[in-house]
């Protein structure tokens, strides 16, 4: 039976690609690393050829891993880094530059003269998005602004853009598949939300040619066939969406007030809406949640730039620890209240404080600070900066019941403990933490009939561990406004403000 499902899950730090059978179980994984490109203070690229290289790698590793042929996989879905652009060659399928990443931050400067031209509420009326360096949109500028010829060619037809999901159906279908989701779409600063098609208004702002674009479909659609060349059988595509929406499908968020915090490279809480837009006053943002048979449903998401690539730092950056892994034993052995804070603005701060130009600090630190106190501040850090999503979510009059969590650090009981303790609130942790790849599963299988509803779907959720608070409000206050102090003291005092 040809009821298997090819989940790939295109991650910042790596390819992965995961087989689910037709009830979601997960048969096996295959995962490729990739490089990461610095050339200069606070950009991030990556080589896409070389994502395309370790995608279908990792494909083939989880074929073999699960010892079955291309002719059982009924269908392939697509999960990704979101924001990344990518401009290529229509003709050749090669990058004119490589892919500028979502933690990039080379744009920030563009981005404050969009401000300054009293430009953010037009685009955030339009998109539900703040003007950032985060987006793809001023990413493509950059592109068409610095790679030789390329703005020309682009008016002439001969480039394509897309984010990750697309340049790999672009390949998957040897060109002949130029298309996106709606969930990705909603990622790049040129797509309204509201209409759910890509913006004049917001080309003409950025000045990209419309003709760089994919069609946009819904999050289970027929996107195209996976020639038989790569895997050995044509495999059709009917999944698409980013990463944080796929893991909020995965976790089965399909209702208003449902909400799941992403653990993984970076941290994203998202709060469902439903059919409603929900305009935030406290700088979180409004996105497309899912699109299912030309229906829109709606989220609030909060974005962190920096979860597990904090712990990736304290490994492969300092050197603490020489697996993540020992991180959760470490902060075991640590004060209850600790006063020492890691702010991981290594590439800026994300929600709510959306400012570019801060940099990581570290505070409070005394002669009996050692290696388990920064490694504890490493790991708390993810924890305080979910709770300024939490407040912000509760300032815009939402209300969030409980959270499903899931990524890497959902696996750390020592970080989900704390979550609930600070946040005050039941976390709960499923069985399967790969949501991300088991959602665009879902949405897959819904399209090739594996699947046939919704609350099908949501009966497979199963729970693995709740968390639940075991600190006052005393203690709460306490640990959260020495966060808030070493926030402000970082935004503050980051030299380059002073030049």
């Amino acid at each position: 039976m040809n009821n298997c499902i090819l989940a790939i899950d295109q991650g910042t730090t790596s390819s992965r690609a995961l087989i689910f059978d037709s009830q979601g179980n997960k048969l096996s994984v295959g995962q490729q690393e990739f490089t990461q490109h610095f050339p200069n203070n606070g950009w991030v690229e990556h080589d896409a050829m070389e994502i395309w290289q370790s995608t279908v790698a990792s494909c083939h590793r989880a074929l073999e891993s699960a010892s079955i042929t291309a002719e059982q996989i009924r269908c392939i879905g697509i999960t990704n880094q979101r924001e990344t652009a990518i401009v290529w060659d229509r003709e050749t399928g090669l990058p004119i530059y490589n892919a500028i990443v979502w933690q990039d931050r080379r744009t920030g400067d563009y981005c404050e003269t969009l401000k300054a031209q009293d430009l953010e509420e037009t685009i955030q009326q339009k998109t539900g998005l703040l003007i950032d360096a985060y987006f793809s949109a001023s990413k493509i500028r950059w592109i068409l602004e610095n790679v030789a010829g390329a703005r020309e060619r682009a008016e002439n037809g001969e480039l394509a853009f897309g984010t990750v999901d697309c340049f790999l159906l672009w390949h998957l279908s040897k060109g002949r598949s130029h298309r996106t989701d709606a969930t990705n779409a909603s990622r790049t600063q040129l797509f309204n939300i509201h209409t759910q098609r890509w913006d004049d208004e917001l080309l003409e702002i950025f000045d990209i040619p419309a003709s760089l674009l994919p069609t946009v479909e819904d999050c289970a659609a027929e996107y195209g066939e996976c020639d038989a060349e790569f895997f050995g059988s044509s495999i059709p595509v009917t999944g698409m969406m980013g990463d944080q929406q796929a893991a909020a499908f995965g976790q089965c968020c399909f209702s208003a007030g449902m909400a799941k915090s992403t653990y993984g490279t970076g941290c994203f809480l998202l709060l469902n809406t439903g059919s409603q837009v929900v305009q935030s006053k406290n700088r979180l943002l409004s996105t497309v949640a899912f699109r299912l048979n030309g229906e829109t449903s709606y989220a609030v998401e909060g974005s962190i730039f920096m979860a597990g690539a904090t712990v990736q730092w304290i490994r492969d950056g300092l050197k603490l620890i020489e697996q993540a892994s020992e991180s959760e034993a470490l902060a075991e052995q640590t004060s209850e209240d600790l006063s020492v804070y890691l702010v991981p603005a290594f590439t800026g701060l994300g929600a709510p404080y959306w400012d570019p130009e801060a940099r990581g600090a570290l505070y409070g630190l005394t002669r009996d600070s050692g290696v388990k106190e920064v490694v504890t501040a490493a790991l708390l850090s993810v924890c305080y900066q979910s709770k300024d999503l939490l407040v912000a979510i509760e300032a815009d009059g939402g209300t969030v019941a409980s959270l499903r969590v899931d990524g890497g650090m959902a696996n750390n009981d020592y970080v989900m403990q704390k979550l609930s303790d600070l946040l005050n609130l039941e976390v709960l942790r499923p069985e399967l933490t790969e949501t991300t790849a088991l959602g665009v599963a879902y949405a897959a299988g819904l399209q090739a009939g594996i699947f046939e509803s919704l609350d099908e779907i949501s009966a497979k959720w199963k729970l693995d561990q709740r968390f639940e608070a075991g600190k006052d409000a005393v203690w709460r206050e306490k640990q959260y406004n020495g966060w808030l102090d070493a926030v402000s003291r970082t935004r503050t005092n980051f030299i380059d403000r002073e030049n």
